[in-house]
């Protein structure tokens, strides 16, 4: 553990704390609850941290939240002893990669790997989760505090629309999840309730600006996966249509579930394309295309 002082150097002023002390504030190491904090704030030496695993069950969850299969190429931030890249490799199939700081638990994970049949899919490294390139990986998994949770927000959120991301217990601040559940978890090593909390982000397509057709125009804000859309047409000094709704990682849509909205719109290439417009003040913009703008369409 370490002394109450350090617990600053998790918000950065400018800056991230030095890696030795950040990947401390993992979850894997340190798991969710009241009285975990109050363990943190006691604590008086850095080398005290407990390892505190994940368990199987929460684990299975995570990576059924995240819809991991053999196509995906996953990274587990603060890995631990590699259960969650080794189950990944073995139930689902996936190539996995997991980032640790404690060189024992690389090495442990590295046997644990082997002895699991599955080294071959299931890398370790010793390494800063904040000098790892998330770019290649379809899904990441998580069990980090919430001021390194903070700190990464921005590069998760810039990977490519659809990478997933799971996060044991702890939250992205305003970023709300795309979905959480709730898992019973009886062998939690921490906490009365023996429950552990999984959120799921999905990384939104960046819709945020102008979009032009010949005779159109689209207005888009955006705040992570809500959006505020204003359509105009040429000449008209009244917006046709304004809605809020959501971006996914292929496009938008009107309200919070594309099933029921009169109106989606879906990324194709660089142009953005209404495959569903509904209403009398909308007739006539189904299928249009537009093209992103670095200026107002009109």
């Amino acid at each position: 553990m370490r002394p109450p002082s350090s617990l600053a150097l998790a918000t950065p002023r400018g800056g991230r704390p030095p890696a030795a002390r950040q990947s401390r504030f993992r979850g894997g190491k340190l798991g969710l609850s009241t009285a975990l904090l109050a363990l943190v704030l006691t604590a008086t030496a850095q080398d005290e941290v407990p390892f505190i695993t994940t368990p199987d069950a929460v684990t299975l969850a995570m990576l059924e939240l995240a819809g991991v299969g053999p196509v995906d190429q996953l990274v587990d931030l603060g890995s631990g002893d590699g259960r969650i890249v080794i189950t990944a490799a073995r139930r689902f199939g996936a190539r996995g990669l997991g980032v640790e700081i404690v060189p024992a638990l690389v090495a442990k994970s590295r046997d644990n790997a082997r002895r699991a049949g599955v080294a071959e899919r299931a890398e370790f490294r010793e390494q800063d989760l904040f000098t790892l390139d998330l770019a290649p990986f379809s899904v990441v998994t998580m069990y980090l505090l919430p001021q390194v949770n903070l700190q990464l927000r921005d590069r998760l959120l810039a990977l490519e629309p659809g990478t997933r991301i799971v996060s044991h217990d702890w939250d992205l601040g305003d970023w709300q999840p795309d979905r959480s559940v709730v898992v019973a978890a009886p062998d939690k090593p921490i906490g009365r309730d023996k429950t552990s909390t999984l959120h799921l982000w999905v990384v939104p397509a960046r819709l945020a600006g102008w979009w032009c057709a010949a005779d159109v125009g689209l207005v888009v804000r955006q705040h992570f996966q809500r959006v505020a859309v204003t359509m105009q047409r040429r000449g008209q000094p009244a917006p046709a249509f304004v809605f809020d709704g959501r971006a996914t990682a292929r496009g938008l849509h009107e309200g919070p579930s594309p099933a029921a909205a009169g109106i989606v719109a879906a990324v194709e290439g660089e142009a953005l394309r209404f495959t569903r417009v509904a209403g009398p003040a909308a007739i006539g913009f189904e299928g249009v295309r537009l093209r992103r703008s670095a200026a107002p369409c009109f």
